[in-house]
């Protein structure tokens, strides 16, 4: 089942160096998880100077338990820059998935 994860940095001052601090480590997950099919796409999201206040995940698991599991592991969520989650269920489209195999 595949999942769009929107989440949304915190505000304060030290949210930018928090999520520095962690992004390698983030990085190095989503590398893994890509390999392994379960990371299909993502992007950080930016406000309007461009600095970096979120991030959204396209992801691929067979549940919600696991998706839940791997988000005890984010990085981002460990590191607490991610202040707000939001999982939705998604679909992508077969064009996009045929990159996958």
């Amino acid at each position: 089942m595949q999942f769009l994860i929107t989440g949304y940095d915190g505000t304060d001052e030290k949210a930018l160096e928090r999520r520095l601090a962690v992004r390698e480590d983030h990085l190095a997950l989503v590398k893994k998880m890509a390999y392994e099919k379960k990371h299909l796409y993502g992007a950080a999201l930016l406000d309007e100077n461009e600095k970096m206040i979120g991030s959204f995940l396209v992801v691929d698991f067979p549940s919600r338990d696991e998706l839940d599991a791997y988000l005890k592991i984010e990085p981002y969520v460990v590191g607490n820059v991610w202040q707000k989650i939001e999982v939705t269920p998604c679909k992508v489209a077969p064009t996009f998935m045929e990159l996958y195999k």
